[in-house]
């Protein structure tokens, strides 16, 4: 009976102790050398934005900032 008992606590132990393993992180960073607003190759890019225009960007960036402004939104 002992013996049963003693099993049982040594294989909680070992089940326990199991997901206190931590694996090593690693920060991999990617370094981008070009600006934001001349490419980014994706396909989640706003309507109405030219690739490589610096003014076109900074248009597309006033009116995301206008449309999440609540105060615009309230007349």
């Amino acid at each position: 009976m002992i013996r049963i008992l003693a099993v049982g606590v040594m294989a909680a132990a070992v089940l326990g102790l199991t997901g206190c393993g931590e694996k090593p992180q690693t920060v991999v960073a990617k370094k981008s050398d070009t600006q934001a607003w001349q490419a980014t190759g994706s396909a989640f890019v706003a309507g109405g934005w030219k690739e490589g225009d610096h003014a076109s960007w900074e248009e597309q960036l006033r009116n995301r900032a206008q449309g999440q402004n609540d105060y615009a939104k309230v007349k």
